[in-house]
């Protein structure tokens, strides 16, 4: 190009003028260039996260990563999680989801043949099992999902232009959804979701009130609510029966329910943890009765503790179009592998393997009722339920006066303040129970929950945690043991709680704290001098009183716990005092809440040089104030009186885990050799002598000058 330039160019220094200015254009383009270059991959680098970057991870660092991921760091506190019991079984289901993607690469007829095949087996063997003959099954990983499926089929046969019109055709005559009002929580909006439907589709079906188990289906009432929805021109599409409710595990009279549903042409379906013992060799008629239901959901994994297996859903259905475009069946391979984990490891475990999982489990609920039916205070809420292998509890206690049935049902004609008052007491002990009984006995999976009507229970469903956390027979008798020996402390705290309340609103300076989440005795707070009553504000100097308090109340000789709260720092801040596990002196406990807080503030307030020595100075050793003396007079239950020139003498020996009397004090409240009058407080161990408080006694004193003292 250059020899060209010359020809064309006879000028020599034009020539060179256009070398040298194509070679200063290269040099910018190749800078250019390279700059471009490097800016690319600091920007490619910078958007790229860590683990991506550079030619990857080796397999020791991915696995380090996931190890991490699941436990935690090492310097991290460890946690106590239950840790499921995986087994050799638990292998083997983990197996079947590595395997199924191995499976996927074969080629597509032997795929087909053998996706074919694990899904028949398994639906025969389930079948088969669980006394559902010639039926159906769909795997799922959502619990759910096959019920909203279901739904989707009753849909497609009952409307036959659903097909063509779609919705069109649900607006002109709407289905009607009947769930029981024992039915999981959040099942109804789960399927208006699922399936597009409105609210008003579904129908709550109320649960007995009078005859029968307040926790099964009222079929009287299912059966007008059904006539009243066809007199409105909608149609009746689908029931969900319960075959073990997830609150406390009863049984819907499914066999009633049947009856109803052949008579409306009603799809019905039922789900429930009492499906498990079908596989047993005695059933309960109630349960067997849903072997000739429509449809039904098993949950296989936790009952045998098999990690990662779906949910299997059962059906009965001939048209093999509809079930197809109700999402039921599918031609994909993948989708038939999902049955794989499942099918390994019923192999693994047997027809013997799989009766005696269920079997240990249904024995272990037993074992637990025929233990707390002999433990006093302790009431069982599915005693009829013999075929139900869940355990719901609660302790209860009749107080003195108190309706016999107030614990279970509020009785009307009692106050509605006391029954709510008692209400909520027994449900804070009970929830307490059920924390301390699952840290004690983790091994029995134990779950707390708040019933509408029971209130707070524990529940014991072995069935769902037994085969995953490898529950014994021993851990029940453990469990037994526990509640037994929390019992006394359930009841003393109960009985002392009332008296609590009435002996702090008794008391000037302290304000009782309706807390109904509080397991303890009760909650208290100092209203100091300055306090805001009207506001709940956080105050500075009312925390920095019950932080002293606090500190004091814990160096007391006593079993009692004390905290300091509440969690919401934008309240004022309380004394939170806990269980009681024996008899304790509560006018006492609350003199020595007055007496240590009143002794902190005035100490705060000496010590900060913001007294008044007009009127209010104190003496250097006083733990009272006039105006505290004359608030607790006013209130009709005695305070320290004071001459006209405004000075006392009262005087507390601390000792570090009491408040101790001076043993010199003459019979008149004199100190020997001191002129003027001491008024001496003692507070020795709660439970043992009464205690002498300015505020409830009142003490003629005689005023002594400040140079006397």
């Amino acid at each position: 190009m250059d020899a060209s330039l010359e020809k064309k160019i006879a000028d020599p220094t034009l020539a060179e003028m256009g070398k040298n200015l194509k070679e200063a254009m290269k040099m910018l383009e190749d800078s250019q260039r390279r700059t471009e270059e490097e800016n690319g991959k600091k920007l490619l680098s910078g958007d790229i996260p860590g683990p991506l970057q550079g030619s990857g991870q080796d397999m020791v660092s991915i696995l380090q990563l996931v190890q991490n991921l699941m436990h935690g760091d090492e310097d991290e506190q460890p946690q106590s999680t239950r840790i499921q019991n995986i087994g050799e079984q638990g292998h083997i289901s983990l197996l079947g989801h590595s395997l199924g993607a191995y499976i996927s690469t074969l080629d597509k007829e032997k795929l087909r043949k053998l996706t074919t095949r694990i899904l028949s087996d398994t639906t025969l063997w389930l079948c088969r099992i669980f006394r559902y003959e010639n039926g159906c099954a769909y795997f799922h990983e959502e619990e759910r999902e096959g019920l909203a499926k279901i739904c989707r089929l009753a849909i497609h046969s009952r409307y036959e232009d659903f097909v063509v019109d779609g919705f069109n055709v649900l607006y002109n005559r709407k289905p009607v959804l009947y769930l029981s009002a024992a039915a999981r929580p959040g099942l109804g909006q789960y399927l208006c979701n699922q399936l597009g439907l409105p609210f008003p589709c579904l129908c709550r079906v109320p649960c007995n009130t009078v005859f029968g188990s307040q926790h099964q289906m009222d079929v009287a009432f299912l059966e007008k609510l059904i006539k009243d929805d066809i007199e409105r021109g909608k149609l009746p599409l689908l029931l969900v029966a319960n075959a073990g409710t997830a609150a406390v595990g009863h049984t819907d009279k499914i066999g009633r329910l049947k009856e109803v549903c052949e008579q409306y042409g009603i799809w019905l379906h039922v789900e429930g943890v009492n499906l498990a013992t079908l596989a047993l060799g005695y059933v309960s008629s109630s349960v067997l009765a849903a072997t000739k239901c429509d449809s039904m959901t098993l949950t296989p994994g936790p009952w045998l503790g098999l990690p990662a297996v779906p949910a299997v859903t059962l059906y009965k259905h001939d048209d093999p179009a509809l079930t197809l475009v109700s999402g039921l069946t599918s031609n994909k391979p993948a989708d038939k592998l999902r049955a794989l984990p499942l099918w390994l490891s019923l192999q693994y475990l047997g027809l013997d393997g799989i009766v005696e999982r269920i079997k240990h489990a249904c024995q272990l609920s037993q074992r637990l009722q025929e233990s707390l039916k002999k433990v006093n205070h302790i009431k069982i809420l599915v005693e009829d339920e013999l075929s139900s292998p869940v355990v719901v509890f609660r302790f209860f206690q009749e107080l003195p006066g108190s309706d016999p049935g107030l614990n279970a049902i509020p009785a009307p004609s009692a106050a509605a303040s006391a029954v709510g008052r008692e209400r909520h007491s027994c449900d804070a002990l009970n929830r307490w129970l059920g924390e301390q009984l699952k840290q004690l006995v983790p091994m029995s999976g134990l779950t707390v929950m708040d019933l509408e009507v029971e209130g707070t229970c524990v529940r014991f469903s072995p069935l769902m945690t037994a085969a995953v956390l490898g529950t014994r027979g021993e851990d029940v008798d453990q469990l037994v043991a526990c509640v037994q020996s929390k019992l006394p402390v359930l009841t003393c705290t109960l009985q002392l709680r009332e008296e609590f309340k009435q002996e702090v609103e008794a008391t000037a300076g302290l304000l009782y704290v309706d807390d109904p989440n509080w397991p303890g005795i009760g909650v208290v707070r100092y209203e100091h001098a300055n306090d805001d009553k009207s506001s709940l504000k956080l105050d500075p100097e009312g925390e920095k009183i019950h932080a002293g308090l606090l500190k004091k109340l814990n160096e007391l000789e006593s079993d009692l716990t004390f905290k300091m709260g509440p969690e919401y720092k934008s309240m004022k801040s309380c004394i939170y005092i806990g269980m009681a596990s024996d008899d304790i002196d509560i006018s006492e406990l609350v003199e020595t809440i007055a007496v240590t807080a009143r002794e902190i503030e005035e100490d705060s307030r000496v010590s900060s040089g913001k007294h008044d020595r007009s009127g209010s100075e104190r003496n250097p050793g006083s733990s009272g104030s006039v105006a505290e003396g004359k608030r607790g007079a006013a209130s009709g239950r005695g305070g320290v009186t004071a001459d006209p020139r405004g000075w006392i003498r009262a005087e507390l020996v601390f000792s570090s885990t009491s408040i101790t009397k001076r043993k010199d004090v003459q019979p008149d409240g004199r100190l020997p050799g001191v002129h003027g009058t001491h008024v001496c407080l003692q507070s020795a161990r709660l439970g043992g002598h009464t205690t002498s408080d300015p505020h409830r006694h009142s003490h003629q004193t005689e005023a002594s000058r400040p140079e006397a003292i």
